[in-house]
């Protein structure tokens, strides 16, 4: 469950957590919060496959148990940092680990996370193509989980850091600001 792989997760990934405040954290399916030598850690959704927690004012963590096959799984890991407490501006980090923490291969489950996702290929042979992937600052993209199933919501946050031209010129080669892949079983599509 959640809870086993979430006691058993290495200090490295939830620097300044002891064992005590992950127990704490996981007692039940409610909301709680624990001090943290850099606050308060609180946890924001809990489920036997899946458990959001708000590390800062900024960052969150979710883990979320991937099925691979009838008695494997896979965990995977999003820490996200966000431009502050009042911003939707946020950037994400994707990983992957075995059942004993052995990180693994992004590639194998997921293609490299970048704004190409977001774009239309097959406007690549226009001249403002390049230009519009160039622009400054429109990197941050996020990721969540879906509580409930296996899916994940890529957001591709540009609006923020673009003027109202760049904007114009940039959503003319762009599919949509949002992805949801979906988990087969061994990688998301």
């Amino acid at each position: 469950t959640i809870n086993d792989m979430f006691k058993s997760m290495p200090a490295e990934l939830l620097p300044g957590v002891s064992e005590g405040n992950k127990t704490m954290l996981i007692v039940d399916t409610a909301q709680a919060t624990v001090p943290y030598i850099f606050g308060e850690i609180q946890k924001v959704k809990h489920s036997s496959s899946y458990l959001k927690i708000k590390t800062s004012e900024v960052g969150n963590t979710q883990i979320k148990l991937l099925p691979v096959t009838e008695d494997s799984l896979i965990i995977a890991v999003i820490k996200t940092v966000c431009g502050g407490p009042n911003t939707d501006v946020c950037n994400s980090i994707v990983s992957f680990y075995n059942n004993e923490w052995e990180e693994m291969d992004n590639q194998t489950f997921i293609h490299t996370i970048s704004p190409e996702m977001f774009m239309d290929s097959s406007k690549k042979e226009s001249d403002n193509y390049k230009y519009a992937l160039s622009l400054p600052d429109i990197y941050p993209i996020s990721a969540t989980f879906d509580e409930t199933s296996t899916d994940l919501t890529l957001t591709f946050n540009y609006k923020e850091r673009l003027t109202d031209l760049q904007i114009k010129e940039f959503e003319t080669y762009l599919i949509d600001d949002k992805l949801l892949l979906k988990w087969n079983g061994s990688n998301f599509k």
